[in-house]
């Protein structure tokens, strides 16, 4: 049996790692990571180790996609084989090399070829264990001869810039050289020599140096050209006669959703950006872009998403829940199913809950999930599955004490509920009201069927998803929080016969402890007073919001005179009053080494590796001194920037210009100024918008809005037909047509022509730009080294695609 973990990998650089599932040979993780990939890579992978407790990890195997293939899985639950991991086939980085093959004449009139290749720089090799010391060798390789020669090394770096250069002769005149081997007359002999430029990591191990990718030249290109200068990406060793082992490592099970938007500037979204914020005010609503969007998707859910992310980010997302709420009301015949089906309203109000009570859910819930998941109280009711040893009352207790700490913190925290929260309820609540007026309860089930059915007994199902804990829970504590789940979300229901609602019969006995009439009360109350218009809280900005927290290394930051300027791991926690770190993890009364007010945070900026040769490193700007912080890995160093630069967006002396490298030696590394204090040289990145809680793009929304109508385009036609049906016949609905809603054919006509006409002048725009680009873009240039398989499939589509418009 083996105690297996997963990390995820842009290339080699890990950015995250699963929890370790202990002895098993189909181990099941269930764990969900999400990132924005802030660097460019050529392959998603995942590593499979196995935990060694006295020894490094031993690796049993990877998947590797690649960037140009991560479409063809996009949202697909695929297995993929595992395969073997070894050093000639981990490859990345690139190298910039020139070659010159010249003729000389020598005065014996016989001619010869000589060979001058320059190796240039390389960028992004792999960190082999925390560190890289590359050098290159380049050997001229001929069918009866090799040849060899090697760079110096350089230390600490994973960008070497070598820029030397070799000198080899290709042919030699017959009388040069006795030697019978090297005569030759004829210079075909060229055509079949190549060059090649391998990379090493200088290792000072006993084991040798490690490979860390090649490159083979023919010299017969060069015939045509006698210089040539280019980008290359390395490639892994070619494994010639090495039969590679087939054996079966077994498979790994994953769903990727990869998604590429290509945003331009503002002002191309105008057009659709301002059709879709109008949905509010669109009568009826069904005829609204955002509404039509939500009836073209597959899923409402692919609408949902950029649609809430757009209206949160312009401040129109309570008139627009309302008014596709009140229109479902109006459809709706039966106060029992309000709001139960998967429809766009309860999507988006889904989407709007997760965006703008993430910290509530954390400030309710956090601390009694972190305790049920550490602690490991049996909570099994059901008599069939108790273990040998365990005691049903002993377990009905604690669990019940478990739902009743639960409910109590939710039934008491309607003050901390978003303000965003209340509003939309407060509609729900006034619409249901109306439509159903014979029945009472329907303005409580209105909002309890999103707020404890949506909302709180999911997060308390799967923590992980909310980030409530970083990792799936364990089966015990997952069982626990299953049982606890059910619980409140019948309690939350209201349904008159609670105990009759429960399939199961241990359900039944044990939510007889509930069936008292102060948890009803306790109900109504929470949600009388999160549905109530008008309440806006201000307590609860005073207490400190925990925004992010982890470990990174820090450098000293010189307050002592005469310390030591080193690095060391720490425990960084960020909230929105403070920046502070300490030893250890500890408890949140420890009291931190190094306290910074957000106030105090000048610029927060990349810092470049060239200061202290280490990688993802960023600095903390302060009006005395900067503190160097290097995170764990690009995803992280790129959440932390963003993050800290948020929270510090609207102080009053941000800088405009920073140092973009470290103050050592008694200069600044990168203008060379002396004083410390020396202003910047370099402008501060661009700022962004200062709301803490959420950073959207409303671009890049319509972006994603446009894409979606852009692939459902068919059946945005379709539906314009149907209009166009319905308006003119105005009889019984055809068949065909009957799967849309539509109330206003004449309206929603109108509608649909904008949005057909605005998604094509978008996809012109871009296979324009894409056009210009392409024009521009040299194959073999640092952006599109020669192997860059996508700029290679991309050239294949715009030469069909020309020869096409051609």
């Amino acid at each position: 049996m083996r105690d297996c973990y997963c990390t995820v990998n842009l290339d080699q650089e890990e950015v995250f790692r699963t929890k370790i599932v202990e002895k098993s040979l189909c181990p099941f993780y269930g764990e969900d990571f999400y990132c924005e990939i802030p660097r460019s890579f050529r392959h998603l992978s995942f590593y499979i180790f196995d935990r060694d407790v006295f020894r490094r990890d031993s690796i049993i195997g990877k998947v590797a996609i690649q960037k140009e293939d991560l479409q063809k899985y996009h949202n697909r639950d695929t297995w993929f084989q595992l395969q073997h991991v070894d050093a000639d086939s981990e490859v990345q980085g690139k190298v910039h090399l020139e070659l010159r093959l010249s003729e000389v004449i020598t005065d014996t009139g016989v001619v010869c070829h000589k060979l001058a290749t320059r190796v240039l720089e390389c960028q992004g090799l792999p960190i082999v264990n925390g560190q890289c010391d590359p050098y290159a060798t380049v050997t001229l390789a001929g069918p009866y001869r090799s040849e060899a020669k090697k760079t110096k090394v350089k230390k600490k770096t994973n960008n070497p810039q070598f820029d030397e250069v070799f000198y080899f002769e290709v042919t030699r005149p017959s009388s040069y050289n006795k030697k019978s081997h090297f005569d030759v007359e004829d210079a075909d002999e060229v055509d079949k020599m190549e060059i090649r430029v391998d990379l090493w990591n200088a290792s000072n191990l006993k084991f040798g140096d490690e490979f860390l990718g090649e490159l083979r030249l023919p010299l017969k290109f060069l015939r045509q050209s006698s210089s040539y200068e280019a980008w290359y990406f390395l490639q892994p060793r070619d494994n010639g006669n090495k039969s590679l082992k087939t054996d079966d490592l077994g498979s790994l099970r994953l769903n990727v959703v990869y998604t590429e938007d290509h945003v331009f500037s503002s002002d191309y979204y105008n057009p659709l950006r301002d059709l879709l914020l109008k949905s509010a005010d669109v009568e009826p609503v069904s005829a609204s872009a955002a509404h039509v969007l939500g009836e073209v998707c597959r899923e409402k859910q692919e609408a949902a998403i950029p649609l809430v992310r757009l209206f949160l980010h312009y401040g129109r997302i309570v008139p627009f829940i309302s008014a596709i709420a009140n229109a479902e009301v109006k459809r709706t015949q039966d106060p029992n199913t309000i709001f139960r089906g998967n429809s766009l309203t309860s999507k988006c109000i889904d989407e709007t809950m997760k965006l703008a009570g993430m910290h509530y859910l954390q400030v309710t819930l956090k601390p009694i999930i972190d305790e049920i998941c550490q602690v490991h109280k049996p909570c099994e009711i059901d008599p069939v599955k108790l273990k040998d040893g365990e005691n049903l009352e002993n377990n009905r207790e604690n669990l019940r004490q478990y739902v009743d700490r639960i409910f109590t913190v939710i039934t008491k925290s309607g003050v901390s509920c978003p303000t965003v929260m209340c509003d939309i309820f407060f509609s729900l609540r006034e619409s249901a009201a109306k439509r159903f007026q014979g029945d009472l309860d329907v303005r409580y089930t209105a909002v309890s069927s999103f707020i404890f059915l949506r909302f709180f007994a999911p997060a308390i199902l799967s923590p992980n998803l909310f980030q409530l804990t970083p990792h799936h829970p364990d089966p015990q504590t997952s069982r626990t929080l299953t049982l606890i789940s059910k619980t409140i979300q019948t309690l939350g229901s209201l349904s008159k016969s609670k105990s009759a609602s429960f399939k199961e019969s241990y359900m039944a006995i044990f939510y007889d402890y509930f069936n008292e009439q102060k948890y009803a009360d306790a109900v109504k109350n929470f949600l009388d007073l999160i549905s109530s218009s008008g309440r806006r809280d201000h307590k609860s900005i005073e207490q400190p919001i925990l925004l992010k927290e982890g470990f990174m290394i820090k450098r000293a930051q010189g307050r002592k005179r005469f310390g030591m300027k080193n690095f060391k791991k720490r425990w960084f926690r960020l909230t929105n009053h403070e920046f502070t770190y300490q030893k250890s993890k500890g408890n949140k009364g420890d009291h931190p080494l190094c306290s910074i007010p957000i106030e105090n945070i000048l610029a927060v900026e990349k810092l470049e590796e060239e200061s202290f040769k280490m990688k993802n490193m960023f600095q903390v700007i302060q009006p005395e001194r900067v503190l160097y912080i290097q995170a764990n890995n690009c995803v992280e160093a790129k959440d932390w920037i963003d993050i800290l630069t948020k929270v510090s967006q609207c102080n009053k002396k941000r800088l405009t210009v920073y140092h973009p490298s470290a103050y050592l030696n008694g200069h600044w590394l990168c203008c060379k100024a002396t004083a410390d204090n020396a202003p910047g040289c370099t402008p501060c990145t661009g700022g962004l918008p200062a709301n803490i809680q959420l950073d959207i793009d409303g671009d890049r929304e319509t972006e994603r809005i446009y894409s979606l109508f852009n692939l459902y385009l068919p059946k945005l036609e379709k539906m314009q037909e149907a209009c166009g049906s319905k308006s003119v016949y105005d009889g019984p609905e055809q068949e065909e047509y009957s799967t849309f809603v539509i109330d206003d054919p004449k309206e929603t006509y109108k509608t649909l022509k904008q949005i057909i006409e605005d998604v094509v002048t978008l996809e012109q725009e871009h296979a324009q730009y894409k056009r210009d680009k392409f024009k521009k873009t040299k194959y073999g240039s640092q952006e599109h080294p020669i192997g860059d398989k996508s700029f290679q499939s991309y050239i294949r589509q715009q030469s069909e695609i020309s020869a096409h418009s051609i």
